[in-house]
């Protein structure tokens, strides 16, 4: 994650679960007119609404511009996760278990960078997925990218899983 990326993490998270949202993701892509993605889950497990975007977007706008973290102009983006979700936190790897998800790599693990398989969870940090070439045990420290991928069962399912604790 840049610099400027966690800088807005440390300066959102807060006011995000103080307003009843889980920060998903930050993100920072584009060139000369940047889109800052922020990403966002409502912590009681309920659907993310416009509405909800909308009042996420106005008060991150107002924390953004007082602290201002990104030099120059951008684009805010605020959405939710969706159901083919990213997954970005330990938590993610142990609530989505079961589930087929596609994850890459910083550098190769046993011989490759991309993994797709079923879920089936993290323990010590080592992300474990089921291949169509056998169980692949990948650390949680060298994914770089992890996404759920759509299916029946996703659907079926429904998103977002409800928490249960």
């Amino acid at each position: 994650m840049s610099q400027v990326q966690d800088k807005v993490r440390h300066l959102i998270e807060g006011p995000l679960e103080e307003m009843g949202y889980e920060l998903v993701r930050v993100s920072l892509s584009g060139g000369s007119r940047p889109v800052l993605q922020v990403m966002a889950e409502r912590r009681d497990g309920a659907a993310m609404t416009v509405e909800d975007c909308t009042g996420i977007s106005h008060t991150l706008s107002l924390l953004l511009d007082a602290d201002d973290p990104l030099a120059g102009s951008y684009a805010l983006e605020v959405s939710s996760p969706g159901i083919d979700r990213p997954l970005t936190r330990p938590k993610d790897f142990e609530r989505y278990a079961g589930f087929v998800v596609r994850l890459e790599t910083r550098q190769p693990v046993d011989g490759r960078r991309r993994f797709r398989g079923r879920l089936k969870g993290l323990k010590d940090g080592i992300v474990s997925v089921a291949t169509d070439d056998g169980d692949a045990a990948v650390p949680l420290d060298a994914v770089v990218k992890a996404q759920l991928v759509l299916t029946d069962d996703l659907i079926a399912a429904g998103a977002p899983v409800r928490r249960t604790n």
